[in-house]
């Protein structure tokens, strides 16, 4: 575990998503812990291992250095690591890994294209946008949907079910709705507060169903509104994804500012113990 002081610490330090404890914890259900320069959880024999260090440059030796230390105090079955660049050693042992660059927008926010404020004021024709703390049955139903009609890979769909719970016990969890003019909702973005220099745009979705023209633009506007009024000095908007994410993000101003690759190694394959006790 890691002390109040050692969360302060990580937090005014943060420049990733992923050093967000809170979000982190409430994401994995584990346990965070500080490993010199580097955060991680541990859920069971299971680490999430964040390989951005918050102080100093990045090292790949040091990364090693640190992910062995990780092997020797926890180890796990499996290690889940992120960074801005793994050893073609290391990653040729991969189970699962994927390439990629975060996005940020700088705040403040240069002139607002022609285009988005047409969306944006056609938006608040037929939609008004809420702050809140929770989720309710309207983002469970439209999270269904979108899991339905959308089929995303089983992390973000892990991701998005585990929504509610996380909101419901994050101080910094926001979430901003867009509801029609009868009250359904058209669109949610769950956005976290807790890091001291910039704002997380952590996932959102909007309804076919509930279709408001704009409604991601709307949000996407109250999101950078919300991020100057708390003093954020750049709104992190997460991975590219894929084309139409990036280009919507791009869109806004946002540009690709830190390498992300991703490594899911299993270091311990199930033994026949293992199976006779999962056939209990």
């Amino acid at each position: 575990m890691i002390s109040i002081q050692e969360e302060k610490y990580i937090l005014e330090r943060a420049y990733i998503p992923e050093h967000i404890v809170g979000l982190m914890t409430g994401v994995s259900g584990g346990e965070p812990f500080l490993l010199q320069n580097y955060f991680c959880c541990q859920k069971e024999d299971w680490i999430i291992f964040v390989g951005y260090p918050l102080e100093g440059d990045f090292n790949l030796n040091d990364l090693e250095a640190v992910i062995n230390e990780a092997k020797k105090r926890f180890r796990p079955k499996v290690l889940s690591l992120i960074a801005p660049e793994l050893k073609p050693s290391l990653s040729a042992l991969c189970e699962e890994k994927e390439t990629d660059n975060y996005y940020t927008l700088a705040i403040p926010v240069g002139p607002i294209k022609s285009s988005i404020r047409r969306l944006i004021r056609k938006a608040q024709e037929n939609a008004t946008v809420e702050r809140s703390r929770e989720m309710g049955g309207a983002h469970k139903a439209l999270i269904e949907e979108f899991i339905k009609r959308a089929n995303p890979p089983l992390r973000v769909k892990n991701l998005f079910l585990r929504m509610p719970d996380y909101v419901s016990h994050s101080e910094g969890a926001m979430v901003l709705n867009a509801w029609d003019i009868n009250r359904h909702l058209a669109a949610f973005y769950v956005v976290d507060l807790a890091a001291k220099e910039f704002s997380a745009y952590v996932i959102g979705c909007h309804s076919k169903r509930n279709y408001v023209q704009g409604a991601s633009d709307f949000l996407c506007h109250e999101m950078v509104e919300m991020s100057v009024e708390h003093g954020k000095k750049y709104v992190h908007l997460g991975l590219g994804v894929n084309e139409g994410i990036r280009r919507f993000k791009m869109k806004w101003g946002g540009v690709p500012t830190t390498r992300y690759e991703m490594c899911e190694l299993v270091l311990k394959k199930p033994s026949i113990l293992d199976a006779f006790k999962f056939a209990r």
